[in-house]
């Protein structure tokens, strides 16, 4: 995530408007972007994103900026769309799929097939990753697909270094596990 002046930060907290939709400009996409990697449901990661700005409204003034905002936000998200799932699993409501929260195929003469071959196989990776505990699906979605290190993605879920370690593991070994079980060993 990109990081927003601490002047911009300060405005919001202390009630201007603007800013506060400045932040939102800024970081709404990857908030949403993070939240459907985690729930695999596109109304979800849209209530999740509407929660986490909600939270970082009424959490501006006791940001202490003792990590960096984009850090703080992420935790936000993650933790919100983590909540949102196991609310989800009590219920026992079905995720939809991935290509409903995609956008438009891409233009070109064979698009279409090079698009429906990319749609399978992230549905097959994304069929694995919904199989996952929210807290290792988090740690993939954070490091595979956001790209953070993995010291970030502790400060970002405060847990311990080995904690990611062992959490990425653990969820790189379902995924190859899960793929291999489907006949689907392509390079996980």
């Amino acid at each position: 995530m990109k990081e927003i002046g601490r002047e911009i930060i300060e405005r919001a907290a202390s009630g201007d408007t603007a800013a506060f939709e400045d932040i939102y400009r800024e970081f709404s996409s990857a908030v949403y972007t993070v939240a459907l990697g985690i729930t695999r449901n596109r109304q979800d990661a849209e209530e999740a994103t509407q929660d986490v700005f909600i939270k970082v409204f009424r959490g501006l003034k006791g940001f202490m900026f003792g990590s960096s905002f984009g850090t703080w936000l992420y935790r936000i998200t993650v933790n919100t769309a983590i909540n949102i799932c196991r609310r989800r699993s009590r219920r026992g409501m079905e995720t939809a799929g991935y290509d409903e929260a995609r956008g438009v195929l891409p233009a070109g003469p064979n698009a279409a097939d090079e698009e429906a071959l990319r749609r399978d196989a992230s549905e097959r990776v994304y069929g694995i990753l919904e199989k996952m505990k929210p807290e290792h699906r988090s740690c993939i979605v954070l490091r595979e697909i956001e790209g953070l290190d993995y010291s970030e993605i502790a400060r970002v879920l405060s847990i311990p270094l080995n904690t990611v370690r062992s959490r990425l593991k653990r969820a790189r070994e379902a995924l190859i596990a899960n793929s291999r079980k489907e006949g689907h060993d392509h390079g996980l």
